[in-house]
């Protein structure tokens, strides 16, 4: 019975998610995230009493997978040397599901900004990007790594690439992160 509990929130999660991204959070009702559920409101009132409710349980299933890759990062020994795998488990979590609860940030931060003091995302990316520019002095080196960052979850947006269409975006993303996070001197393709 538990697993069942738990699809439905999952799938309460990705209708609202959908809904949220594309006609964006304050024109989303709980009405037409049950409607497209086809359940009553009181059924999704069960699992989510508001539409913050959602995102607040969004934002901690994507703080959960990021503190997976903090964890595995914290663990080595040469964070400078793991720049680029570190990038590559980013990028795999931003290309997934997580890119879509990504773009809802970015996209409705008005409407979100009561969330920004309590987003359990907000600390862990400012980990993430210790990390990444760890050991750098240069303020190039240390802007080119936060870029990195940037470039994954941009990159991943498909607004981004309305006007040039492309193939895998993700890739795109990939591929300039790692450039960023190479060492100085050497050519980017090398990087992956």
């Amino acid at each position: 019975m538990a697993g069942r509990r738990s699809d439905t929130r999952e799938r309460i999660q990705q209708v609202a998610l959908d809904l949220f991204v594309h006609q964006g959070y304050e024109k989303t009702s709980l009405r037409e995230i049950a409607e497209r559920l086809e359940v009553t409101k009181a059924a999704l009132y069960y699992h989510f009493r508001t539409k913050e409710d959602i995102v607040a349980s969004l934002l901690d299933d994507l703080a959960v997978s990021v503190d997976e890759v903090l964890e595995w990062a914290r663990a080595q020994e040469d964070p400078a040397g793991t720049r680029q795998e570190l990038i590559r488990r980013l990028a795999a979590l931003i290309g997934g599901r997580y890119g879509a609860v990504m773009r809802l940030w970015q996209e409705n931060q008005p409407a979100l900004k009561d969330f920004h003091d309590r987003n359990p995302l907000v600390a862990r990316m400012k980990e993430l990007m210790t990390i990444i520019t760890a050991g750098e002095r240069d303020p190039a080196a240390l802007l080119r790594g936060r870029l990195a960052l940037a470039a994954l979850v941009m990159g991943n947006a498909p607004q981004m690439w309305e006007d040039t269409p492309v193939e895998e975006p993700g890739k795109v993303a990939l591929e300039v992160a790692l450039d960023l996070v190479s060492p100085r001197g050497r050519p980017a393709g090398d990087a992956t």
